[in-house]
């Protein structure tokens, strides 16, 4: 499951798939999946997200075989390929696509695959860890503007607003393993993601994050996670919209593309068992520059994943 033959064509040519990786059909001796997940059912403002799949297929072309910063060289590690897009079948119900996706992430669950998945709203992450989690509760590091732990929104309680809140009532989240870098903007309900605190999650919102450092909230977020299964949830809008324009609900005063990257390689060595890039929404940024970052940071997680592979493996 190597795509060494196909980085070493031009990367404008042939079909494009997530970090050109060989597109699976077959699932059998795949142990990392690259999974699209076009659905953005549950946005509460700009829609776009369903897009998001596409758009960082073309954009992680760009991506190449080894990671320059760690030396880490995924596609070496394991073996990985694209599954193609997870779809639900009823994409104008929220309710029933989160349950299309369940059915869809208990395959890969039950196959033995790691999922690295591409968004789509945040609410696809509850359906994700609805398949990776269904045994034992795991921890995250969690990259957002919004705690997204809040409750029923216009009668819907599977919005992408609250996907965390219902992951840890369903015993898939641990709260006191879960850490939420970038928090910050304005809210309607001064109380909106009092879940988060008062669960024990621990929550680092921008005016602290500023505070700390970088090397701290390395530090902290590893504190937090430890060595138990640890998954990463990375939402775009966490990112200052100067990098990350093209997402349905921007936030400006975010975390830097050179602070988040530096965050990731400082996560080397947790027990990562999956993660995403959700809310890269391409219509809002014609010039492509949110899907190219969620791209590259969707590889960062792939070589946390693969580094985790290798290490089962012994």
């Amino acid at each position: 499951m190597t795509p060494t033959d196909a980085i070493l064509q031009p990367r404008y040519t042939g079909i494009a798939s997530f970090m050109r990786a060989p597109i699976a059909t077959d699932w059998t001796g795949v142990e990392i999946g690259l999974i699209g997940v076009p659905f953005d059912g549950g946005v509460t403002n700009r829609t776009g997200a369903r897009h998001g799949p596409r758009g960082l297929r073309e954009a992680s072309t760009l991506m190449r075989a080894g990671n320059q910063m760690t030396r880490t060289m995924p596609f070496q590690l394991a073996r990985i390929a694209d599954l193609g897009d997870a779809i639900p079948d009823h994409p104008y119900d929220c309710t029933a696509s989160i349950e299309d996706l369940t059915r869809y992430f208990h395959r890969v669950q039950d196959a033995g695959i790691i999922p690295v998945s591409a968004g789509g709203d945040h609410s696809v992450t509850l359906p994700i860890f609805r398949g990776i989690a269904r045994d034992r509760p795991v921890g995250m590091v969690h990259f957002d503007a919004h705690c997204d732990t809040g409750d029923q929104y216009h009668g819907c309680k599977f919005h992408h607003g609250a996907p965390f809140r219902r992951a840890v009532e369903e015993g898939l989240l641990d709260p006191k393993r879960t850490i939420q870098i970038g928090i910050r903007g304005g809210l309607n309900d001064i109380d909106l993601w009092k879940f988060s605190f008062d669960s024990g999650m621990r929550v680092i919102m921008m005016d602290e994050f500023t505070r700390m450092g970088i090397d701290a909230v390395i530090a902290e977020a590893r504190r937090v996670v430890g060595d138990g299964p640890t998954y990463v949830s990375f939402d775009v809008d966490g990112l200052d919209p100067v990098y990350a324009p093209g997402t349905g609900t921007p936030e400006v005063g975010g975390i830097t593309t050179v602070e988040a990257l530096a965050i990731l390689r400082g996560l080397r060595g947790i027990d990562c068992i999956g993660g995403d890039v959700v809310e890269v929404a391409p219509p809002w940024d014609p010039s492509g520059m949110t899907a190219l970052t969620g791209a590259t940071i969707l590889y960062e997680i792939l070589c946390l994943a693969a580094e985790s592979v290798a290490r089962r493996r012994g």
